[in-house]
C-alpha cells in the first residue's frame, strides 16, 4: 500500500478508475471475490467489471441471482469466513430489499461479538441522477447507510479519487458502502496513477479555497458547485468547495476550519430535503462553530418527492449551478 500515489498517470474516466481498482484489488489479493447482477460476463450493465472475469476467473468473479438481500447476505458469510466480498448493487435504489441484511447484520458484527470477528465487506452501487433514468434508478440514499452504525459510507467525485478510495475501501475490516455518481462515470476524465495506491477513509477535499462561503457537498454534486463557485468568482465572491469523499468517516476538522474561517455556508446534495445527510452536516456546524456563523446555514437539495424518472422535471429535481449561485448570493447578503 502507498500513501502517495504512483508519478506515471493515465487519463481515465470514472468507470474505467473502478475497473482498474476492481482489477488491482483481485490480482493482490486472492481473498477478494466479485459478484453482483450481470457483472461477469456482461461486465456490469456500465461496465465496471469489464473483462475481470474473463482474467480472474468465474471463481473470482460471478453473477448472482437478481436478489439484492441474497447478495448481501452472501457477501456477510463470505466476509465472516475471511474472505473480502466485493459486491455490486445494480442501482442504489435496489438496495431496500436488502436492509434486513443491513440493518440486522451488516454492522452489528463487530460489535455483536465484541470485536473477535470483523466484516471486510464493500458494496457498490452507482446512485443519483442527472442522465434521465428510469423510477428507482437515481436515487440516493446514503442518509439511511450513514445513519446504520458500523458501516462506513464513500461517495467520490472524481477519477483518481474513486480508485483510490476504493482499494482503501477493499482493506478496510469494516463494510464499506460505495457509492457511484451515474452521471460522472463517463463525463468526467483525468489523469489517475497507475498502480496501486489508497486515499485514506474520512479525509475530505478542498476542491478550491475561498475566504467568502463554503460550500459542502460530495459525488455529483461537486462539480455543480464547481460551476456556481465560478460564476460567484466573476462578482469578486470566493467560494471555498469542500468535497467530503467519505460521509462516515465523516472530516468534521476540514469542514469546521473552513467555516471558521468563511463564516458562510451552503450544503449541496441531491437526496429528499427532509432528514439528509445535509441535516447532519448542518447540525454539527451548529453545534460546533455557530459563533462563527455570519449567516444562516443554507441547504439546496432534492424535494421531498420520489426522483422523478425519464422527464426533464429532473433538471428542477435535482440541484444546479444557478441554484447553488442563488443559495451563495443569500449567504451573502448577511
Amino acid at each position: 500500500m502507498t500513501a502517495t500515489p504512483p508519478t506515471k498517470t493515465r487519463t481515465l474516466t470514472m468507470v474505467a478508475a473502478i475497473n482498474d481498482a476492481l482489477a488491482l484489488a483481485l490480482e493482490r489479493d486472492p481473498d477478494v471475490h466479485i459478484f453482483g447482477e450481470d457483472v461477469g460476463v456482461m461486465g456490469g450493465v456500465f461496465r465496471a467489471t469489464d473483462g475481470l472475469q474473463a482474467r480472474f476467473g468465474q471463481g473470482r468473479v460471478f453473477d448472482t441471482p437478481l436478489a439484492e438481500a441474497g447478495i448481501v447476505g452472501m457477501g456477510i458469510g463470505m466476509g465472516l469466513a475471511g474472505l473480502k466480498p466485493v459486491a455490486e448493487i445494480q442501482f442504489a435504489g435496489f438496495l431496500y430489499p436488502a436492509l434486513d441484511q443491513v440493518l440486522s447484520h451488516l454492522g452489528r458484527y463487530r460489535h455483536r461479538t465484541r470485536s473477535r470477528y470483523h466484516l471486510p465487506m464493500v458494496i457498490r452501487a452507482p446512485y443519483g441522477g442527472g442522465v434521465h433514468t428510469p423510477e428507482q434508478h437515481a436515487d440516493s440514499p446514503e442518509a439511511i447507510l450513514a445513519h446504520t452504525p458500523g458501516v462506513k459510507v464513500v461517495i467520490p467525485s472524481t477519477p483518481a479519487d474513486a480508485k483510490g478510495l476504493l482499494l482503501a475501501a477493499i482493506e478496510d475490516p469494516d463494510p464499506v458502502f460505495f457509492f457511484e455518481a451515474i452521471k460522472l462515470y463517463r463525463s468526467v476524465k483525468e489523469e489517475v496513477p497507475d498502480g496501486y495506491y489508497t486515499i485514506p477513509l474520512g479525509q475530505a477535499r478542498v476542491v478550491t479555497e475561498g475566504d467568502d462561503v463554503t460550500v459542502i457537498c460530495y459525488g455529483g454534486m461537486v462539480e455543480v458547485a464547481q460551476k456556481a463557485a465560478e460564476a460567484a468568482r466573476a462578482h469578486g465572491i470566493g467560494v471555498e468547495v469542500i468535497d467530503l469523499r467519505t460521509l462516515v468517516p465523516l472530516d468534521t476538522d476540514t469542514i469546521l476550519a473552513s467555516v471558521q474561517k468563511t463564516g458562510r455556508v451552503v450544503i449541496v446534495t441531491e437526496a429528499p430535503r427532509t432528514g439528509g445527510f445535509h441535516s447532519e452536516i448542518s447540525a454539527t456546524i451548529a453545534e460546533e462553530a455557530i459563533e462563527f456563523l455570519r449567516a444562516p446555514i443554507v441547504r439546496v437539495t432534492g424535494f421531498d418527492a420520489p426522483y422523478p424518472p425519464f422527464t426533464s422535471i429532473e433538471d428542477v429535481y435535482r440541484p444546479n449551478p444557478v441554484r447553488v449561485a442563488k443559495a451563495i448570493r443569500q449567504v451573502m447578503a448577511y
